[in-house]
């Protein structure tokens, strides 16, 4: 339901799916306020004789049911159950409006703007809407203007944040913890605020210096193209790190896409899949009624040995009404049946890749390439999944955890090594020359410091908000505080982005896991498979040790038993830092 709510082409399923999901919400909820229920799982914890006959999954599953009642504030009395039953709907209230005010467009009088730029917005009478940044926008006048107006504060959407910020708290401290951000660690990789504080403090001592050149080549640029204008503006970060990676290493998309043609991407996943897990991809036929657009595709992932482990439904392509965003649903999860079968694990990859042509097949982008080899890390880590609950099936695992099957895809994707295996001109058969490779990856370095200093400032802002209540100050001061402390351009008065941070909602005071992630999929790479890619019992161990178990164990021992260590703070910097400076020839030499 989730899934046919924002992906059917037709209204009236979208609309039934979305009522479906409401449904389940509720039943959902009712089972986490019932007392009945929670007395017996608590009557299970505190019995030692149980617990230590379960095997260790079934533990952690009942410690998370446990965790989600505890949330409901079951365990309260009467009077404070029925206040974290309201602050719940209240927040949930809030978020869906505060996700609405994100997008919601500004309006400014036309006369304000000079005449040559009013063009770049939509006109409505004497107004003009700004529904952006407009961040890739050679003209610097119209990405001020565009930043100014987008970003002016709106009261609503102000207070509906502090709010939902304060909601949030209150409901956290009613069950017995200090902050938010403690109550939605718990469980994580990083487990306590402090650690993720630490980790974001560590990083961005270690990036400034490589920052301030960044920012350094990026007003030499603007002062080029500039000159009676040169001080750097946060407006200026996106459009001009993207001129100096043009000017440098001259990246055309449009050179790249006839080597990526979606047949030769699909192969070449199979082909890595086979050498690295055994695992083969077969296209299905489907049923009449199977799926919602006739150009979904079927995939039956098939292990040489242990026979099929689920299937895939690529829906790949643009069509109207589709949302733009490159996701990854869980529609089955695996779980063990009574029956002592296994419940095979079904998912939906969806992207929104161009339709073939007469003349040519679907070509992808290098990003457009990189998306599909990430979303395939999702759909593994859900296929080789064998959890014995669905509580904790594939990529039902802790948000920080959750990203590393993912992004250590794209490291594969950028290495030539794996790119030579399947890049072929569509038309010539010519293989995709290495030094084009190695231009695409050392393109992505330009800038890459300034752009990992942006997520800090980010994730550090978002610790601060859901950390210890009231607030020292106003969510607008914390924001210029912790803007010109972290990232180092300075603050535009009037402004206020954090009313246009819609990762508040779905990431709160979890925003650092992307990069969390990153830095343990960095780890996974480098130690494991950036000698030889094709590694099978490198691929085994991965499965084994990371995958197998979805959220059934604690990430951080997962870690532990793929890398053969526990990796400290330290250790998810220096992986972060050292990528940014990894000379990609290096790779091929060494290995």
């Amino acid at each position: 339901a989730d899934f046919v709510k924002i992906a059917h082409p037709d209204f009236a399923f979208r609309e039934a799916a979305e009522e479906a999901c409401r449904n389940i919400g509720t039943v959902v909820e009712k089972l986490n306020t019932d007392v009945e229920l929670c007395q017996s799982l608590r009557r299970l914890l505190a019995d030692e004789v149980v617990m230590s006959s379960l095997d260790p999954e079934t533990r952690r599953v009942a410690e998370l049911f446990m965790f989600d009642f505890e949330i409901s504030g079951i365990h309260l009395d009467e009077e404070k159950r029925k206040k974290a039953v309201n602050l719940n709907v209240r927040i949930l209230d809030l978020c869906n409006e505060f996700l609405t005010g994100t997008h919601l467009p500004n309006k400014i009088d036309k006369h304000v703007l000079p005449e040559h730029i009013r063009y770049n917005f939509t006109a409505e009478g004497n107004y003009l809407q700004v529904a952006g940044l407009h961040a890739d926008c050679p003209d610097d006048l119209v990405r001020e203007a565009a930043y100014k107006i987008f970003l002016y504060p709106n009261a609503e959407q102000l207070s509906r944040l502090e709010e939902l910020l304060a909601s949030r708290n209150s409901l956290a401290q009613l069950v017995g913890y200090d902050t938010f951000a403690h109550r939605a660690l718990q469980g994580t990789m990083a487990k306590t605020p402090e650690t993720v504080t630490q980790f974001l403090e560590k990083l961005s001592d270690q990036l400034s210096k490589r920052t301030q050149k960044d920012f350094e080549m990026m007003t030499k640029m603007k002062m080029k193209l500039n000159p009676q204008n040169s001080k750097l503006m946060p407006w200026d970060h996106p459009y001009y790190s993207g001129v100096l990676r043009a000017e440098r290493y001259n990246i055309d998309p449009g050179l790249y896409c006839p080597f990526f043609s979606l047949g030769a991407c699909m192969e070449g996943l199979n082909s890595l899949f086979s050498q690295l897990l055994g695992i083969s991809l077969y296209a299905e036929q489907t049923q009449r009624g199977e799926v919602w657009s006739e150009d979904v595709r079927k995939l039956a992932v098939v292990h040489e040995t242990e026979g099929l482990l689920g299937y895939i439904y690529c829906d790949f392509f643009q069509r109207p009404d589709k949302p733009h965003q490159d996701c990854h649903f869980t529609v089955r999860g695996g779980r063990l049946r009574e029956n002592g079968e296994y419940q095979l694990p079904v998912v939906v990859l969806m992207l929104s890749l161009p339709h073939s042509t007469r003349s040519a097949p679907t070509l992808l982008s290098p990003g457009m390439m990189e998306n599909l080899f990430h979303e395939m890390g999702h759909a593994m880590h859900s296929m080789l999944g064998r959890t014995r609950y669905q509580h904790v099936t594939g990529t039902r695992c802790p948000t920080d955890f959750a990203e590393v099957p993912s992004i250590l895809m794209e490291y594969f994707a950028n290495d030539y090594r794996v790119v030579n295996q399947f890049a072929r001109h569509y038309k010539t058969g010519q293989p995709l020359p290495k030094n084009m490779v190695s231009r695409l990856c050392e393109s992505k370095k330009v800038c890459a410091a300034a752009d990992m200093q942006l997520q800090v400032f980010y994730a550090a802002l978002d610790q601060i908000y859901h950390g210890k209540h009231p607030l020292e100050k106003s969510t607008t001061e914390i924001l210029k505080e912790t803007q010109e402390k972290i990232y180092g351009l300075p603050y535009v008065p009037n402004t206020a982005w954090q009313l246009r941070f819609s990762h508040l909602v779905g990431y709160g005071a979890k925003y650092y896991s992307y990069l969390m992630s990153r830095a343990v999929a960095s780890m996974v790479w480098k130690q494991c498979f950036a000698q030889d890619p094709f590694d099978r019992a490198m691929g085994e161990r991965y499965r084994r040790e990371m995958l197998a178990h979805g959220g059934g164990k604690e990430p951080i021992l997962m870690v532990q038993g793929m890398l053969q260590k526990s990796p400290s703070v330290e250790d998810f910097v220096d992986a972060l830092v050292s990528d940014l400076d990894q000379d990609f020839e290096t790779f091929i030499m060494d290995s």
